[in-house]
């Protein structure tokens, strides 16, 4: 005889239907309220911050994110670090965030300044080393740089550096970027020593550079370098001597400026660097030429000028004889006077 079934198992399917029906309620207002709270998360790191001005932030090497979340909050750079980790979590492990100095701007969003260190578009500072420096005048300008970090232990050959305005990140080492100077300078030769004008009186790259910066420090106007540059050419083609008052500078203090002109007991002075008592040219570069003095001498103007002298107005008159050069320096001598008249009046 079969048994049907009692109440009470009709009660025990009831109970089970609603303690299933409760815990999916459960679950959907769990799910509901984590969905809310993401919500509420996400659009709170989308909230502009209160920062008013761009504000410089470093990421030391090996700093976790809870360090830079702290950081952060403690200059004020975002309103909670607590969101800042939260994003990072939510970021997955796979994303870093990159050690260096990074310009933070105002407003700037917890979503904004996380991009910014993931990206790792750290702040380039500027080393600007102008053209025709002595390397040593170059040293105190590596060492005089607060962005940079080392110290300068060897000081390189004369010439040996490329004048440029070279991008650094704080903390670069001085030796390392004297290096990628040697470096730059090395390839500018390379590129102005194939290409250069066929039958210079020039028998190596060191003698380009040589004549290149003699050549930087008679002119700081670009347009003239490769008229000066044919001056020397020809000199030399005709073993003149190259009779450079720079050269003379050199000879004596290492290229410091006297803060007066030369002497004719300097003048007469032999040094090796002395080209008005030397030959061809002297031993080293006198300074640090940049690109357009190397290229200037690669391509010197095509004329026949041996001479040049001050115009009064900044820039040079050259002359193919003595006779014509003579007339350039009466016409300088007479701007001298009428200026030494002037002062004398004021």
């Amino acid at each position: 005889m079969t048994k049907l079934p009692g109440k009470s198992s009709g009660k025990g399917r009831l109970y089970g239907i609603i303690a299933l029906f409760l815990l999916i309620l459960i679950g959907a207002v769990a799910a509901g309220g984590w969905l809310i709270w993401q919500e509420k998360i996400i659009k709170a790191m989308a909230v502009p911050g209160s920062s008013l001005v761009v504000k410089t932030f470093t990421v030391k090497p090996g700093s976790g994110a809870g360090t830079i979340a702290r950081q952060l909050e403690a200059e004020g750079l975002v309103s909670r670090a607590q969101l800042f980790r939260i994003k990072s979590k939510l970021a997955g492990e796979d994303v870093t965030l990159k050690a260096g100095e990074y310009r933070i701007a105002p407003h700037a969003s917890i979503n904004d300044v996380f991009s910014l260190l993931q990206s790792g578009k750290i702040v380039q500072h500027a080393v600007t080393v102008p053209e025709g420096r002595t390397v040593r005048e170059i040293i105190e300008i590596v060492r005089a740089s607060p962005v940079l970090s080392g110290a300068v232990v060897e000081v390189p050959p004369e010439g040996s550096l490329l004048p440029e305005t070279y991008a650094v990140t704080r903390g670069t080492d001085r030796k390392a970027l004297l290096v990628r100077m040697q470096g730059d300078m090395n390839a500018v030769l390379d590129q102005a020593w194939e290409g250069r004008d066929p039958n210079l009186p020039l028998a190596s790259k060191k003698d380009m550079l040589i004549l290149a910066s003699i050549v930087e420090k008679e002119t700081g106007i670009a347009a003239e370098r490769p008229q000066v540059a044919a001056v020397f050419v020809n000199r030399l083609r005709r073993r003149m001597r190259l009779e450079s008052d720079p050269t003379i500078l050199y000879g004596i203090n290492g290229g410091i400026p006297l803060g007066r002109g030369l002497r004719r007991s300097e003048i007469d002075r032999k040094t090796a660097w002395n080209t008005y008592q030397i030959d061809g040219l002297p031993p080293t570069p006198i300074c640090n030429p940049g690109r357009d003095a190397i290229m200037a001498v690669a391509h010197p103007a095509q004329t026949k000028d041996l001479y040049f002298v001050a115009n009064g107005i900044g820039g040079h008159v050259f002359a193919p004889s003595y006779r014509a050069h003579l007339r350039n320096v009466a016409q300088w001598r007479k701007v001298e006077r009428q200026r030494k008249r002037e002062r004398a009046r004021k």
